[in-house]
């Protein structure tokens, strides 16, 4: 059985083997889109894992190693080399979308070795915030380690240097920072291995093992998703968002997930990875600054371009992941978007009214209990209220309650 696949090698109708993520990377490649290389671990391992027992199969880390192979002779980069360091990300792909349920690992593939030569491609400060990433991730994601002692820690460096964000700590600071990173974990009994390869299989269990995590499994009870369905792993090419000013990250949906209003609607952050916009740690900029931002405004028009023909392909409204690394666009993750039930409402008989749907496809699209939320009371948008917070809005309706800030106290004040 052929465990991994080449980004070129699939598409998005390959969901259930390559998960949503791996598709429509997969989809993206074959479009021509800029899509940094990389390949899927099928679901058929996750099964295969889960059927004999926690092990994996034999011929799969041969598979992963010819892979990255593969990854190495389109950048010219190589997978644990001093000189001109590969680093990969390792994400999860289940085949139904599950945001933010899943982990992932970045900058993989770092050591004490490869931050050199990583530096010598780039420049220091970046080299070691990548690795001082690494460093916080894996411990946490892959090995357990609390976060909480390490943002403490972080917020101890940045007092002591004067600075108000993480990537503004210099290199020296960075190295001493992942030193106190490693006295703290050593203490926990936890080492971050130093072998890429060793890095990479922990990840890569990880990501499998993730599936079963609390918040997976209420997301999949809640949604009906089998599971026994599995996830994907895909692992990819790092590209930086961390890389100075004129690099970043960013999430952006095709239209508005929550009026359906058309046009780019969406977040970036400069000088930042991908979890640097959702942990919240930063306040992002809109979307919309992207293109009046000397350094960012090649790659948001680029990124407008893409949106509105994934858009086209799908024929559906889009939920986009990028980063831009000095000043190039870089497609990380496409997939449908998430939506409020009135932006459902409208984006389907838009849909009809471009001609991207037809009018049986628009009323599949609109879930019975969508049309439920509709009727729930609303604040309309012109009422006087006292204002105590902004977001996203997330609720169908106006609702009172206590207010609880995790899904398991959530759910025992329900059950109360």
């Amino acid at each position: 059985m052929q465990w991994v696949r080449m980004f070129a090698d699939g598409g998005a109708d390959d969901r259930e083997l390559l998960g949503g993520k791996g598709a429509n990377l997969a989809e993206m490649t074959g479009l021509g889109l800029p899509v940094p290389p990389g390949f899927t671990i099928t679901t058929d391992v996750f099964r295969a894992i889960q059927a004999g027992g926690g092990g994996e199969p034999v011929s799969l880390w041969e598979e992963v190693r010819q892979g990255l192979q593969q990854v190495e002779s389109v950048l010219d980069r190589r997978f644990g080399d001093g000189d001109a360091p590969l680093l990969v990300s390792v994400r999860s792909g289940a085949a139904v979308s599950m945001p933010g349920m899943m982990d992932t690992v970045l900058n993989v593939g770092l050591n004490d070795q490869t931050v050199a030569g990583l530096a010598a491609l780039a420049e220091e400060r970046f080299a070691w915030d990548a690795y001082r990433r690494l460093v916080q991730m894996y411990s946490r994601v892959v090995l357990g380690a609390e976060s909480a002692p390490l943002e403490q820690l972080i917020g101890r460096a940045k007092s002591v240097a004067g600075v108000e964000h993480d990537y503004e700590l210099s290199a020296e600071q960075q190295q001493k920072l992942i030193q106190s990173f490693r006295q703290h974990l050593e203490c926990q009994g936890i080492v971050v291995p130093d072998d890429p390869w060793e890095q990479l299989r922990g990840a890569v269990m990880a990501v499998f093992q993730s599936w079963e995590s609390p918040p997976a499994v209420a997301y999949r009870e809640a949604h009906g998703i089998p599971a026994e369905s599995g996830t994907a792993v895909t692992i990819q090419a790092m590209v930086f968002g961390n890389m100075g000013a004129d690099s970043g990250s960013g999430v952006a949906f095709s239209r508005n997930p929550a009026t359906g209003a058309p046009g780019l609607f969406g977040e970036y952050m400069a000088n930042a990875q991908g979890e640097d916009v959702v942990s919240g740690a930063r306040t992002p900029q809109p979307i919309a600054e992207m293109v009046r931002d000397p350094l960012f405004s090649d790659a948001g028009r680029e990124l407008r371009a893409v949106a509105e023909r994934l858009e086209t392909h799908f024929a559906e409204m889009q939920d986009l992941e990028f980063t831009v690394e000095r000043g190039r666009l870089w497609m990380l993750q496409a997939r449908t978007g998430k939506r409020t039930a009135a932006a459902a409402v409208r984006i389907a008989v838009d849909l009809v009214n471009e001609g991207l749907i037809d009018r049986a496809t628009a009323l599949a699209r609109v879930e019975p209990e969508q049309i439920e939320q509709l009727m729930h009371p609303q604040i309309t948008p012109d009422q006087e209220i006292d204002v105590v917070g902004e977001g996203l809005a997330a609720s169908p309706g106006a609702a009172t309650g206590v207010v609880v800030l995790n899904a398991d106290e959530a759910i025992e004040r329900q059950r109360a």
